[in-house]
Parts: C-alpha cells; structure tokens; sequence
C-alpha cells in the first residue's frame, strides 16, 4: 500500500456498529488504546470489515489541536 499520508496506525477492528448511511469502526492500534472512525456503510461493507481484522488508521489533517486539563 501507497499512501500519501503520514499517519497510517495499525490495529484490529474491535467493534463495527452499522447505521443506515454510515458505519462507525473502533480500532485497538495498542493494548487499551482505540481510535473511532465514521465511514459510508459502503466503504465499511468492501473492506469487508469485521471484529479480529486488521486495518489501518489512516489521518491526514491538515490542523491538529492540542488541549490541557
């Protein structure tokens, strides 16, 4: 794979939760740690994503925000 982002983070699928338009896809890239992302329905059903597979985390932003508490 090719990709022109610089952030590409490994993980398993860890929850797909399917909606009408768009399916809402759970990460693990580390023990306790997860990422969520919101993709169409289609793009999440010809990846065929399922809990236990592996995929990417890919982040491409152009801004990131940092915060403290």
């Amino acid at each position: 794979m090719e990709i022109s982002a610089r952030n590409a983070l490994k993980g398993t699928v860890q929850k797909v939760e399917a909606g009408a338009v768009n399916t809402e896809v759970t990460l693990e890239i580390a023990p306790g740690v997860s990422i969520t992302a919101i993709i169409t329905k289609a793009s999440a059903d010809k990846l065929g994503l399922i809990e236990g597979k592996e995929a990417y985390a890919v982040i491409k932003a152009s801004d990131v925000m940092v915060a403290i508490d």
